[in-house]
Order: structure tokens, then sequence, then C-alpha cells
């Protein structure tokens, strides 16, 4: 690995980093990005196709797929925020990132990161109007309230990285400027820090159980009354769609909230750093890959959508 250069922007701002990411294991790095650079493409075009069917097919312009459009569209900037990066370093030799693009990318992942937390609550609240309250639910759900939810949970969620950023960015840096990821991150940037990091550590703590807890807590309160409202359906046919409704929901909150809780609220240990990289990979690469297949392999009016959609396309070139 080559040495960082020296030049700084002043004693504590280095010009640029080294992410160390996948190194000390070259033989795999060609393999990675191959694999990263197909999840790559595989979410772009999966979550863009789920916005374009959400939007031009007027039978899906209802609450939830104006969310899972919301959540499509997060996946597609949150995993664009570190795969190109990653790809660079992934085939390249020199495996830097500079001062400016490591703050970018420290602000948009942290913030995309905490939206997602609190867009996945909103939408299970909208499965709980759906199911448990079915002859309100246009007059609960109208088009302002999900307006102010989409909007409540990207403010919160930018808001949320401006906090923690400036927190994190204000502290004094020590060389070598290696980071042990291959992406910027709160817990790799504290480790470069010449001062004491026990206040951050701890907001950081704070910020996690805030964002993760809280939204999980939330959302397993929604499906124990959505539970309740499905047992007291008389027909087997009813009861398994309105649990129909909820499934994808249920796998992409598991996959996210599993990962993400893995990541911040364990104990560290020995291969702690190893389970970050693995846990991030998952949470930000593929998990947003997943997302768009779950909800169209297991939903079938993204699928009639989808199909009407091609369709009106071929149509139209004859």
């Amino acid at each position: 690995m080559e040495t960082l250069v020296t030049n700084h922007i002043n004693d504590s701002i280095p010009l640029e980093f080294i992410l160390l990411g996948f190194s000390d294991q070259p033989w795999l790095e060609f393999l990675l990005f191959v694999v990263f650079f197909i999840s790559y493409i595989v979410t772009i075009f999966g979550n863009l196709t789920i916005i374009l069917v959400s939007r031009l097919d007027s039978r899906l312009h209802t609450p939830m797929y104006f969310f899972l459009t919301n959540l499509s569209l997060l996946d597609v900037c949150y995993t664009t925020s570190t795969v190109p990066q990653l790809l660079v370093n992934l085939y390249s030799t020199r495996k830097v990132i500079s001062y400016a693009g490591c703050v970018a990318q420290l602000f948009v992942f942290l913030a995309l990161g905490a939206t997602e937390c609190v867009l996945l609550a909103v939408m299970s609240f909208d499965r709980f109007v759906a199911i448990c309250w079915p002859l309100h639910y246009s007059v609960i759900m109208h088009q302002r309230l999900c307006l102010q939810l989409a909007a409540a949970s990207w403010v919160t969620g930018f808001s949320n990285s401006v906090w923690l950023s400036a927190l994190t960015l204000q502290l004094p840096l020590c060389g070598p400027y290696v980071l042990d990821h291959f992406l910027c991150e709160v817990p790799a940037l504290l480790k470069l820090s010449c001062v004491d990091t026990t206040a951050n550590e701890a907001e950081l703590f704070l910020v996690s159980v805030l964002f993760h807890l809280v939204p999980l807590t939330l959302i397993l309160i929604s499906y124990a009354f959505i539970a309740q409202a499905v047992l007291r359906i008389q027909s087997a046919e009813g009861r398994q769609k309105a649990f129909g409704t909820c499934g994808s929901h249920l796998i992409v909150v598991s996959l996210f909230y599993g990962t993400a809780v893995s990541m911040y609220l364990q104990p560290p240990s020995t291969n702690s750093k190893d389970r970050g990289k693995l846990v991030s990979l998952f949470y930000g690469i593929i998990a947003p890959m997943l997302n768009p297949l779950i909800y169209t392999l297991r939903n079938k009016e993204v699928k009639e959508a989808f199909k009407r959609l091609v369709a009106r396309v071929f149509s139209i070139k004859k």
C-alpha cells in the first residue's frame, strides 16, 4: 500500500484519506468489483422501475406506493453515495478519497440512513391504518398527510446528518490518514481523532438508539395491532390477503433494521471492524438491491402494473 501524500490544508485536515477497504485480500478485489457492479446496476434498474411504474400507472396512485416510491428514490441515492467510489478503489491501485468527497459521502450516507429508518416506520403506520381502519383509510391517509409524513422523514434524516457530521468533522485528526473501511463512516473517522472521543461515541450511540430502536418499536407496535385485526377476520382468504399486503414491508424492515442494529448497537469485539464492513455492505448495497425485488416478486399489483407498462411501450413502438 502506498503512503499517503503529506500535503495538508492545515495540521488536522488532510487533502485525502486512504480507504483500506478490502486491500488486505487483493485476490478478492476483482470478484468484488464484478459483484458490486452487477448489484449496483440491478439496484438502479429495479428501483427506477418501481418509481416509473408507480408514477405512470394510475392504479398505483395510493399512499402505499407513494411511500414505496420514496423508498426506491432513497435507495438509488443511498447506494450511489458509496458504490461508484468503492468500484473505483477496487479497480485502482490508488485507493483514496478526497477530504471533500469524504465529507460529502459521510453527510449523504448518514442522512439517507436516518431517513430510511423513519420512512419504514411511516410505511408501517400506513399499513396499520389500511388494515385496522379500512373504511377510514382514504380519509386519514389523504394526500396532504402523505406529503407531510414523507417530508418529515427526509427533513429528520438530513437534520440528524447535519448535527452528527458537524460533531465528527470538528474533531482534530492525526495521521496517518488511513480509514480501515471502504467508505467514510463516523466510527472509522473517530479512530483518527487526536483527542478523546468518548462524548462523540456516546452521541453516536444515542442517535443509533433514537433512529433504530424507536422507529423499530413503533413498527412492532403497529404490527401487533395489525396481527390482532387480521386474526379477527373470519375467512382464511381475507387473512392471507391482509398479511400479503404487509409481507414485503416486514421483510424489508427485518433486513434493514437487523443489519443496522447489529452494526451500531453490539458491543465492540476483536472482529468488530470486519463485522462493520460486512454489515455496511449489506445495508448500504445489498439491501437496496433486494428491496425492489422483494416488492416486485411478492406484490401482484406491481407485477401487473409492470406488464401493462411494457405492453404500452410496445404498442407505441408499433
